[in-house]
């Protein structure tokens, strides 16, 4: 007889999220269901629901969930390159792969089909959050370049790959466009950065 951990309603929440982010990454959006993570966590569909309220519940926490861990992410690499011990191909890197390899624009695609899309609003609102606490140089020079950078890193998620190879041009073409806009525009905005 196997006896299970009582977890604290925070921990059992963030349980739910991280399996839930772990089957994002192996099946696709469509594999993030209520039953699916109850049974990765070895809860009930009952308990998700009490923490969640529904499955569309479940998919705006898991974006929450993604975009803060993600901007954290990108906010230290930032940090790090202004500091000259990064660079700003990590901040590109870092925003795509949370578009494609962690998922970001599938289960972004998949709730705006789904009609969900205030799902998207947790996503937004920690972008919107990062840009103002970076953007220390000259407010509002890291606007455009970021909306560009992110539309960029969905739209590679999405179709990068056959659309590069239609153009027969290397898969890394839109972060290496992405690099280099990202650049220009800390040039411009005055931000020091390795290499300019």
């Amino acid at each position: 007889m196997s006896i299970r951990k009582r977890l604290s309603q925070e921990e059992s929440r963030t349980a739910a999220l991280d399996a839930a982010r772990a089957l994002l990454i192996e099946s696709g959006p469509q594999g993030v269901t209520l039953k699916a993570v109850a049974a990765r966590v070895g809860r009930t569909h009952a308990n998700l629901l009490h923490h969640f309220g529904s499955a569309l519940g479940l998919q705006k926490a898991l974006a929450e969930h993604l975009a803060k861990a993600i901007c954290a992410t990108i906010a230290a690499a930032v940090i790090a390159t202004r500091q000259g011990i990064g660079s700003p191909r990590e901040v590109v890197d870092l925003t795509f792969d949370a578009f494609d390899r962690e998922g970001g624009g599938a289960l972004a695609s998949w709730m705006l089909l789904s009609g969900n899309e205030d799902a998207l609003d947790p996503i937004v609102g920690a972008i919107h959050d990062l840009v103002d606490e970076l953007d220390e140089f000259r407010p509002g020079s890291m606007r455009e370049v970021t909306l560009a950078l992110v539309l960029m890193a969905l739209g590679d998620a999405l179709m990068g790959g056959p659309l590069s190879a239609s153009l027969a041009l290397p898969r890394t073409s839109a972060r290496d466009t992405a690099e280099a806009m990202l650049r220009a525009g800390a040039v411009q905005a005055g931000i020091p950065l390795p290499g300019c």
